[in-house]
């Protein structure tokens, strides 16, 4: 939003300054043509700002969908094994209960080894989308400078 309101109001400050120049039907021409074309870079802009926004929730959705189910399974582990402790007879129930402390440690680790691969590949997604969004920024400012030297161009003649 901040970048689609700083593109507008350095189009304002743009068209201020070229309204200072005479207007010929050349000049008139290019100044259209530079709005245009401005605005069809700031378009493409938006609408790769918010695919990449898109992609970042996705990746964000998958990754909390991934812990849920790496804890739902560790859980589902170490119930399991609490059950065998229960079941067991009195006197293996030391050795029982060891067994169930080391697979709930084992499936906590699991399940924090998945969480660390989700976050990854969300900080990847996000990465790769600010890297989107500079690149769309910077041809928005690259079709900025173009137009404005067409119309200097223009008015020149």
């Amino acid at each position: 939003m901040n970048k689609l309101l700083a593109a507008l109001i350095a189009t304002l400050f743009a068209t201020a300054a070229i309204a200072q120049t005479p207007v010929t039907p050349a000049v008139a021409s290019a100044q259209a043509s530079a709005q245009h074309d401005i605005n069809k870079a700031a378009n493409k802009e938006a609408k790769v700002d918010a695919k990449a926004d898109a992609n970042v929730a996705k990746a964000e959705m998958k990754a909390d969908e991934k812990k849920a189910d790496a804890q739902h399974k560790a859980n589902k582990t170490k119930a399991k094994a609490h059950d065998k402790v229960v079941d067991a007879d009195p006197e293996d129930k030391m050795k029982a209960q060891a067994k169930a402390d080391k697979a709930a440690a084992k499936a906590d680790a699991k399940a924090g080894k998945t969480a660390v691969k989700a976050d990854a590949k969300v900080a990847k997604e996000k990465v790769e989308a600010n890297a989107d969004k500079a690149i769309a920024a910077t041809k928005t400012e690259e079709a900025k400078a173009k137009a404005d030297a067409e119309v200097k161009a223009a008015a020149a003649k």
